[in-house]
């Protein structure tokens, strides 16, 4: 992976609509106060498609119809709003999500079948749908792609983008992802919402495999606040337009452009968990030497998502025996007596036992937004990673207030 990731190129200015054929939009039209909350994003031909939902038994209206209509196995469109979720709205909410469906299908003279629709927001408030449907109207086709990004934001201080490009298959290709969360971050793909566009040429079996496959490192090893929630979902869209020879099966190709794939899904992962709600710090969690990358990954999971470690990174408070206990607290077989624990590369436990450590170098150390956990336990040769946020008085005030 390491000699594909050097044959990519991330570019400075991320665009949803950068890959060959897309095009997007973003507006305000009143779900909130001011802030854009309406977008789309339009390929020029209809693009293979592949979607994974949250895990939540109770799921949204959107991803109800979403279920049903990537079986197709292929999408031209997607609208998304934020402000409301459209979630626990009954019978009347799958019909105001057909109904952007069908309004977004119509404003662009395509099949509704080829409409994907998406909303994130408050649960159990009906979706006011004429607003929403005089939006679609007021969306362009060459619009404000940046302003795409900003419509599907709730919680979020920041744009969650990335755009990157390499070659196959003797062909320049570009692939751009863009992603909404910063609560109800938990792992099984019930976390987030997040769009991916691509002109690569891939069946969408291939497509379907691959990002489900790359879930499990990247979007399922992100934890904010271990709460599910009940509309998110990741779509991925690839369009064929840069011209290489359509991906069929595992290759050279494939491989290369599941490289592509993880790099965009990582960035859009470890944005998410640094822009937890109220959060001041992202912590990244390595195991390495795992009995398997199943054993490292739950491991790194454990640690990053226990509630006592991350107040102790909010509080700047090396107290590694949390570490130790979430460890052995995992579903994983450990030996405590060989593993090793370091903060920021200053060991803090080597084979079981506690390291002394300089004090001051150790609080300057922690005052740094990015806090890396580093764990080996000797006990194989298997990798995984995580990562999260710390816990704050701010997460607890945004979310005793998030309806009022």
């Amino acid at each position: 992976m390491t000699e594909l990731l050097q044959k990519i190129h991330q570019l400075n200015t991320a665009d949803i609509a950068a890959p060959l054929g897309f095009h997007g939009d973003g507006q305000h039209v009143g779900l909130k106060h001011k802030s854009k909350d309406l977008g789309w994003i339009y390929s020029e031909t209809p693009a293979a498609v592949a979607g994974v939902f949250t895990t939540n038994q109770v799921q949204a209206a959107p991803v109800q119809l979403n279920k049903v209509t990537i079986k197709n196995g292929e999408l031209q469109a997607i609208i998304v709003n934020s402000g409301n979720a459209n979630a626990v709205t009954g019978n009347i909410g799958l019909e105001h999500a057909k109904i952007m469906q069908e309004t977004t299908a119509k404003v662009l003279n395509i099949d509704a079948s080829l409409v994907g629709v998406a909303s994130t927001g408050i649960i159990g408030q009906i979706l006011p749908i004429d607003k929403v449907v005089a939006g679609i109207h007021q969306l362009n086709i060459d619009g404000d792609t940046n302003g795409f990004a900003h419509a599907i934001m709730t919680t979020d201080t920041q744009e969650k983008s990335i755009t990157i490009q390499s070659n196959i298959g003797g062909h320049l290709v570009t692939m751009s992802g863009v992603a909404k969360g910063s609560g109800m971050i938990h792992p099984n793909m019930a976390t987030m919402l997040g769009f991916i566009t691509t002109d690569v040429s891939v069946t969408s079996d291939l497509l379907q495999q691959a990002l489900s496959d790359d879930v499990e490192t990247s979007f399922n090893q992100i934890t904010i606040d271990g709460d599910t929630s009940t509309n998110d979902m990741v779509l991925v869209m690839a369009n064929g337009l840069a011209g290489n020879a359509t991906i069929t099966t595992a290759s050279e190709d494939y491989d290369h452009f599941k490289t592509m794939l993880h790099t965009v899904t990582t960035a859009l992962a470890i944005d998410i968990a640094s822009d937890g709600e109220g959060a001041t710090k992202l912590l990244s969690v390595t195991v390495n030497n795992g009995h398997s990358e199943l054993d490292a990954r739950m491991v790194a999971k454990k640690v990053v998502g226990s509630s006592l470690v991350k107040t102790a990174m909010f509080g700047k408070d090396p107290n590694w025996g949390r570490i130790i206990a979430a460890i052995g607290a995992s579903d994983v077989t450990i030996n405590p007596n060989i593993i090793d624990i370091a903060l920021n590369d200053i060991p803090v436990m080597t084979a079981g036992a506690p390291v002394e450590f300089n004090q001051e170098v150790m609080s300057q150390s922690l005052e740094q937004k990015n806090i890396a956990i580093a764990i080996n336990l000797h006990n194989g040769a298997a990798h995984g990673q995580a990562w999260g946020s710390d816990l704050t008085y701010e997460y607890v005030k945004i979310n005793a207030l998030y309806t009022t």
